[in-house]
Order: C-alpha cells, then structure tokens, then sequence
C-alpha cells in the first residue's frame, strides 16, 4: 500500500525534491539559531561586542524564513498537482468500469472517493513524506549539535524521547483503522444525501423533508463520531509527543543543573542545549503529524484502491464504423443472471432479428426485455449461448466498434445539464449543421428550438428539468439518430409523449426502419401494431414471435395484453 501511494510521486519527485532541499536549508538556518545565541551569551560575559553575532542571528532569522516559505510554496503547488493526477486517474477509472460493478455502488460514497481522499493524498504526499524528510534532518542536526554541548544530557533526552516513542508507534495503526471508518461514514452520508437530492420532487410530494433531513442528520451524526475517534487518537500521539520534550527538558535542568553547580558544565551550553531541545519539538511535531498524515493517507489509498482494482472496460476508441448497413441480431439459447445470488433472467433466450426493419419486444414487467438491450451494449455479460450482431459474436467486437454502431435511447430518456445542443451532440461530436438541424424536425424538436429563450444554445438544467418529460424523450431519440446507428435500440422511447407526439415519433420510427435495424420495448402495443415482427417475452423466456394479427389470434399473453389496451375488441 505504500508503495502503490508513493506512486503518485514519481511523477512530481523533481519539484518535490527542490522544495525538499529549500526546506533543509531553511531548517539548517534555524539550527544555527541556538548556536549563535551562546556566542551572544559568551560574548556578553565577556564583556565583548555583540554586534557581530547578533548580525549573523538576525542574516539566519531572515535566510530561514524567506527559504521556508519558497520551500513551502512549491509543496503545496505540487500538492495540488498530486491531487489532479489521483483525481483524473480515480475518474478515468470510475467512468471505464463495468455497469455491473457501477450499480453495486453508492454514487455519493464515489463522489466522496474522487473529492475527499484524494485530499488526503496531498497532505501525506507533501506535509507527510518531504517535510518528514526536513523533520528528520532537523532533528538529526539538533542531536549532533547537542552531543557537541554535552553527551549526558543528550543520553538522558533519548532516553526520554524513546520511551515516548514506543508510546506513539502504538497509536498509530489505531489512528489508520479510525480514519478509514471515518472516510466510509463520509461516503455514507453523502450516498444519503446523494439519494434524497436525486428524487428532489418525490420528496417534496410525498411531504419526506423531515425525514429525509433526520437520515441525512444522522448519517453526518455517524460521521462525526467517526471524526471525534480519529480526533483522539491523534490528539493523544500529539500530547505524548509535548510531553516527551517537557519530560525531557526537566530532566535536562535537573541534571544540567548539577553539572553546571560542579563545574563541569558551561551555563552558556547548557542555555545552547535547552535551545536546542526546544529546537526539536518542531520536527518531532512534524514526524508525529506526518505519522499520522500517513495512516490517513493509508486509509484513503485503501479507499481509492477498491475503485481502481475493479476490472474496466478496454479504453478502447469509439470511431467510424467499418459500413453502414443494418445489421441483424441473433439471440440463441442465451442465459443470464446479474449475480451469483440472484434470479435467472433469461433462460435459454432465442430470437433472430433480421437486418432492417422495426422488430418489437414486448411482454409483462419482469420478463428480461430491457435486459436484452443491456447484453447488446455489452453493459453486462451473458452466461450462456450466443449472442450475434450482424452474423458476428458479439464477444468478438471491440467494445468501442460495437457501440459505435449502436444508438441506444434508455427508458428514463436521461438528459445532462448543459445546453441542448450539448446534448443533442453528446454521442455524435462530429455531426455537422445540416445532420442535426434534420434530426431536430424529424423529432419534431424544431418547436422547441424556437421557443427555447437561447435556441440550441439554452441550458437544459440539472437532468434537463426544464424539459418535459416528452422533449427529453424526443432529445435522446435525436440524440441516437444523429450517431448514423446500424441497430437503433428503443426502450419504451414514447412513454412520455402525448398521442400526437407518440404519433409523430412513431412516423419517424418507421421511417428510420427502412434505412435501418430498429429494435423497440414496448409496453404501449398501440406504439408497435405495425412492427415487422413482434417477439413476445414472459418469465425470461420467448413464448412467441409474429405480428401483430397473428400473435392476437394465436397467443393468449399477447392477446391479453392487446384487450388491456383496446386494441381488441
């Protein structure tokens, strides 16, 4: 684990290096501090000048200082760049993982991941491995120039300083396990808050402020708990490190002093040693606090790892796709479940769908339709039997080929906040003017435009709420129409839309069917009684295929559906 969060170094080490050596020469001017400071002493015994050495003290005071905080600039610049390399590294890993492993994760507690450990990072990176390295120095220049002043006294400060050591090491791993528990209660909290701002409307229907407000409060409650843990544990490494130098120091006069009432020891050395000593509880300070930054940083490299050692997709280009022509798809004895521990929901799947056309699945709630569309994205993978597009296994696409030659307009029409041309462009970045003006008539968008205070230039809101329902549906059509789709897939893509509109739509779905293969979920028969072909679902199985005449004649679950919906008499 260490290794894998000294990683995030390398690439900065040279400036980290540099900020390094400004921060041991700032240390170097302050250890000659305490030493120029018993020439003075000396020289006011001796009746001397104190000019010089007070020139040479105050050449150190301002040197150090000015050389501190160059060194200190550099750190926390570099801090920053560690921290955008973690986080792009953390995002680009987030957005490449498996739908499969995305849905078992809490979308607050990812945020959390991309926003606060990463923070962490810098402070371990910068503040706790190089100042550690300044501290180190320090504190072995301090012990050098005090085995100079006097050896006793140096003896009777390590003894001291071990002793309370061995304390600290034992606090350590303590404050690790804290942080991480405080990290996930972070992450909870936001996975809550997270949940209540993505349903904003229903919680305000349904009258759950209070509520919803009283789980989050909780959440932060448990946060906070977690924080006062690790709030402990290193304000007990902290008070051991102050009391190590105040034992110290008492020892040091007590001893000091008898040494320097028998003569064997300078008062100017022993004013120099007690110098010294407080000289150390900076860098001592400084290990302890890196110390604990490092457990911290542990802590959050444990976090960041769960993401990063998740499989991902191939980072595979999406470009052109070699033809244009539709293509078929072939499902044959498929099996899938979405876990181990979880229900079959296809079980031994067969249907074909020629090239071209408009084939439709349809089917009560639970029978896998929608599923179907997520084996062909290849957000997940089937189990068993084959599955084809355009005569070819769809294991052997690449992943970018194959949903390059897909468009996919998803049941809850999802819209990204931005402008609509954002959107309408989002799957198709080089389609030209001409390209999207036709896709925004042929949704019948062209209204909308017009109305629009700022035409395709207008802000859609946070997941298009400024749309209806209706037009966002109407958006990802045109959406998946501008990316010149071999298999256009459309799951309930008119749910939303007036009769008019569902009309209109279902024109230009025909339409579309002629230049391509267009594979449609239906729950509204009304929207498909033209399909080519109609492939009935039910309790992960295909029961029927046919049209819409023949399947009512046929099949029972169709025919039933159909009288549901007055489409039989």
């Amino acid at each position: 684990m260490v290794k894998e969060l000294l990683a995030y170094i390398r690439p900065h080490r040279k400036m980290l290096v540099l900020g390094g050596l400004l921060g041991l020469i700032g240390s170097a001017a302050g250890l000659a501090m305490p030493l120029l400071a018993k020439y003075v002493v000396d020289a006011f015994g001796q009746n001397g000048s104190m000019a010089t050495p007070l020139l040479w003290l105050t050449v150190a005071v301002l040197v150090g200082a000015v050389v501190s905080a160059t060194g200190s600039y550099l750190m926390e610049r570099t801090g920053e760049g560690i921290v955008l390399g973690a986080r792009r590294k953390l995002v680009d890993r987030l957005l490449r993982l498996r739908v499969a492993d995305v849905d078992r994760l809490k979308p607050g507690d990812l945020l959390s991941r991309v926003t606060g450990d990463t923070t962490l990072l810098r402070a371990v990176l910068t503040n706790g491995v190089v100042e550690s390295v300044s501290a180190a120095f320090m504190l072995v220049g301090a012990i050098v120039m005090m085995a100079i002043m006097d050896g006793v006294l140096l003896l009777v400060t390590l003894l001291v300083l071990v002793l309370i050591g061995g304390l600290v090491s034992l606090i350590m791993p303590k404050i690790q396990r804290a942080q991480t528990h405080a990290q996930e209660a972070v992450g909870e909290m936001g996975a809550v808050l997270d949940r209540a701002l993505q349903a904003y409307r229903t919680v305000k229907a349904s009258g759950a402020e209070e509520r919803e407000i009283a789980e989050v409060a909780e959440a932060a409650g448990r946060a906070r708990d977690r924080g006062v843990q690790v709030a402990a544990w290193t304000s007990l490494a902290g008070t051991a490190t102050f009391m190590a130098v105040q034992i110290a120091f008492l020892c040091v006069l007590a001893v000091g002093g008898a040494r320097v009432a028998s003569g064997t020891l300078e008062v100017s050395s022993l004013i120099a040693f007690l110098l010294y000593l407080f000289y150390l509880v900076p860098p001592i300070g400084q290990l302890v606090q890196g110390g604990v930054q490092l457990q911290q940083g542990l802590a959050a490299m444990k976090r960041i790892n769960e993401i990063e050692s998740l499989p991902a997709e191939p980072a595979t280009p999406v470009g052109a796709v070699a033809g244009v022509e539709p293509v078929g798809v072939t499902f044959e004895d498929v099996v899938f479940r979405y876990g181990d521990d979880r229900p079959i929901v296809h079980a031994g799947v067969s249907f074909e769908v020629p090239p071209g056309g408009l084939t439709a699945l349809v089917g009560p709630s639970g029978a896998g339709k929608s599923t179907v569309f997520g084996l062909l994205e290849r957000f997940y993978d089937h189990q068993g039997g084959t599955i084809t597009i355009g005569g070819r296994d769809i294991r052997d696409w690449p992943l970018g080929e194959l949903r390059a030659a897909l468009g996919y307009v998803e049941q809850d029409a999802p819209v990204l906040a931005g402008t609509l041309r954002e959107n309408l462009l989002f799957a198709a970045q080089d389609a030209t003017e001409d390209e999207l003006r036709r896709a925004i008539v042929r949704t019948r968008l062209d209204d909308l435009v017009e109305r629009l205070p700022e035409g395709l230039e207008t802000a859609v809101g946070h997941r298009g709420v400024l749309l209806s329902g209706g037009e966002r549906q109407r958006v990802a059509i045109a959406r998946a129409l501008l990316r010149r789709p071999r298999l256009l897939l459309l799951d309930e893509a008119t749910s939303q839309l007036d009769a008019v509109n569902e009309l209109r739509l279902r024109e230009v779905i025909a339409e579309v069917a002629e230049e391509t293969t267009v594979l449609v979920i239906a729950h509204r028969l009304s929207t498909v009684t033209n399909a080519d072909r109609i492939v009935v679902m039910e309790a992960g199985g295909v029961r029927a295929v046919g049209t819409h005449g023949s399947l009512v004649g046929d099949d029972d679950l169709y025919r039933e559906l159909a009288a549901t919906q007055f489409l039989v008499s």
